[in-house]
């Protein structure tokens, strides 16, 4: 009953749009559904998952992957390391172009990664910190010299890092570049409405524009799993994000809609706040509090629960299937005896932890299980709801307990650690500081041979699972439901919406 209200107001505004209104609108317009609204539309400032589908049609990038998760050519066409992996010289394309005529050129890109790295409220520069200096060699080639070798920066250039905006709008605009964004991607930015909407629209000069079949995208943000779903099935939405595992049987069951699932490169767990209140306790109990909060939770019986057990269990940034996942650690069973063991060694019988979880219905019911299973030890969780955005402003601030939000992955290991839990990072939700692991996680990053880097890493994963500033929990598959008549709609492993060779089929 709860749900009819909601999906009525979805639905009214979506007809005060127009996006229905005629037919031949309707053919060249692609409404998305998708979990939240963005937070800003700054690859450079952007922290949310969902800016990054809106992100990946007005921003191109550097580079990008591929479908298999291979580093693949976007701006950049050919790239090419030095023999230490200190310096990398990139070609760029010479046919693209700014959405407001500026030409897309080395001195662009350049410009771009030097505004990464000074912005004052650039979230970026942990991801590409070993930038020293970049040179340009030529109108279309450019050198990125790093203070210390560095193998994932390439890979971080295939997200936010590497999206290039223009800098003629960026010196304009300044802080208010997210009210208007000016990026060289298939698609431009029209209008923002802050819960409401984001329009964009097809760029007739982007080099590959025949690929781009829709004239304007429309992103929703609905957090309600069950309101995107219903809006997908009323015809107003063409795709939506997310679609919730238990749901998964019952569309497959539609004629007129399709479910495209892949699995993902990240993880969910709960974040604590290390540095800050915590569960009240001083730095050393709070860790016994941690594996005591590890132990009691039974991650099978989430996955089972809550996603039909289409999801992985895990206890690592990496999921089991990884190369760089630490079998030396395989995921605990739940252990009601030895959490209770774990809190006498904290010297405490019971302690009350708030967690910060977003509004929607699965982190809830995770959530809620979360509480149940933990308060058998003594741990008391209260769940408060929060809406995404307001919950990373906090979390940034320092001012939580816990919160239980995910990680979206990326195609370098070194990517699942060291923006969230580096010394100072920007991502450090937790606050946690352990230079013994930072120094791990440098010497990792100086390799691009596989094994030598499981080694570093598996050193990692036994301080952080020693330390547990993120209890793991479960690796998500990306799960996207669209009408049935779109064709050539292909999942990718980071999560992110690709629309390149998307059309619909009458």
């Amino acid at each position: 009953m709860t749900l009819k209200p909601l999906h009525i107001a979805v639905m009214a505004s979506l007809a005060l749009t127009g996006i229905a209104a005629a037919p031949a609108q309707a053919q060249s317009v692609l409404n998305i559904g998708l979990q939240d609204d963005p937070d800003t539309l700054d690859p450079a400032t952007n922290w949310s998952f969902v800016g990054r589908h809106v992100l990946q049609s007005l921003c191109d990038k550097i580079v990008d992957i591929d479908a298999q998760g291979q580093i693949a050519p976007m701006l950049a066409t050919s790239w090419e390391w030095n023999a230490d992996s200190t310096a990398l010289t990139l070609t760029i394309r010479e046919d693209a172009t700014f959405h407001d005529g500026e030409k897309v050129d080395a001195e662009a890109i350049k410009y771009n990664l030097d505004r990464a790295l000074t912005m004052e409220a650039s979230r970026r520069k942990s991801e590409i910190s070993s930038i020293a200096n970049i040179e340009v060699l030529g109108p279309y080639q450019l050198q990125i010299n790093l203070s210390e070798p560095s193998v994932p920066l390439l890979a971080a250039l295939t997200d936010r890092a590497g999206m290039i905006i223009s800098p003629k709008a960026g010196e304009e605009l300044g802080e208010n570049f997210t009210n208007s964004p000016v990026c060289s991607g298939p698609y431009k930015f029209v209008e923002h409405i802050a819960q409401d909407r984001i329009v964009l629209e097809k760029f007739a000069e982007y080099h590959d524009a025949d690929n781009y079949h829709f004239d304007r995208l429309v992103y929703r943000g609905m957090p309600d799993g069950n309101v995107r779903l219903l809006n997908l099935r009323s015809g107003q939405m063409d795709l939506i994000e997310r679609l919730a595992a238990t749901d998964v049987p019952a569309v497959q069951g539609e004629s007129n809609l399709a479910v495209a699932p892949v699995v993902g490169l990240g993880y969910y767990g709960v974040t604590f706040n290390i540095t800050g209140s915590g569960a009240d306790l001083d730095a050393g109990k709070q860790a016994a509090v941690r594996e005591a909060f590890s132990l009691a939770i039974d991650r099978d019986a989430i996955n089972q629960v809550v996603f039909e057990g289409q999801f992985t269990t895990g206890n690592q940034p990496f999921p089991p299937s990884s190369p760089y996942y630490d079998q030396n650690y395989p995921i605990p069973a739940r252990d009601l005896d030895a959490a209770r063991a774990k809190m006498a060694e904290a010297g405490v019988s019971s302690v009350d932890v708030e967690l910060l979880v977003p509004t929607d219905a699965e982190r809830q019911q995770v959530a809620q299980i979360i509480q149940a299973m933990v308060g058998e030890v003594g741990i008391n969780v209260e769940i408060k709801p929060t809406e995404l955005m307001t919950l990373l402003d906090i979390a940034r601030e320092g001012a939580f307990e816990a919160h239980l939000v995910g990680w979206s992955g990326r195609v370098d290991p070194d990517l699942n650690i060291t923006p969230m839990l580096a010394c100072g990072a920007a991502g450090n939700d937790a606050h946690y500081c352990n230079e013994e692991l930072d120094a791990i996680m440098t010497e990792a990053r100086a390799v691009g041979d596989t094994e030598t880097r499981k080694a570093k890493y598996a050193q990692a994963i036994e301080i952080l699972l020693r330390d547990l500033p993120i209890v793991y929990l479960y690796h998500s598959q990306w799960i996207f439901a669209h009408n049935a008549n779109l064709s050539g709609f292909q999942p990718f492993p980071d999560g992110i919406i690709r629309l390149g060779g998307v059309s619909r089929q009458d």
